[in-house]
């Protein structure tokens, strides 16, 4: 498959998943970047501290960083784990552990429990709590693991 049926293959998915409110994986990497994905483990509202991209993880996994206040919602924000189709293997909210109201950086904790996939890779997702739904409201952050 080339890179244009690909990108169209994913703006699909993207679109019906958006529609039904399923989060899907991001598109793989482009043949001549390994480290697109990797790369991706801060932004300038939300750190992660642990685990590091491309970590190898078991269960129960410890999520830990930073976010600005504006990520939370009354103190918390979702966490998910995919396995590698996709597949949502765990989901809990990451808890601010001081004072969320702010636009500071506030210290999170998750932990995640799951059974094991069969796939050997996965995706961390942070997501901003959006409360609203709208669109210009919501952010991701995206951690490749493995398994």
């Amino acid at each position: 498959m080339n890179k244009a049926s690909t990108l169209a293959a994913f703006s699909v998915l993207l679109l019906t998943a958006c529609s039904s409110g399923i989060v899907p994986p991001p598109p793989p990497p482009a043949a001549s970047s390994s480290s697109a994905i990797s790369s991706v483990s801060s932004s300038s509202d939300i750190s992660v501290s642990q685990p590091l991209p491309n970590t190898q993880v078991t269960s129960p996994l410890t999520v830990s960083g930073e976010a600005r206040g504006s990520w939370y919602f009354e103190a918390s924000f979702p966490v998910r784990l995919l396995d590698g189709n996709g597949l949502e293997i765990a989901v809990t909210p990451a808890t601010a552990l001081s004072d969320w109201m702010t636009t500071n950086f506030v210290p999170y904790t998750a932990t995640l429990t799951f059974a094991t996939p069969a796939t050997a890779t996965g995706l961390l997702i942070l997501e901003k709590d959006n409360p609203s739904g709208l669109s210009q409201n919501s952010g991701s952050i995206v951690i490749p693991v493995q398994f």
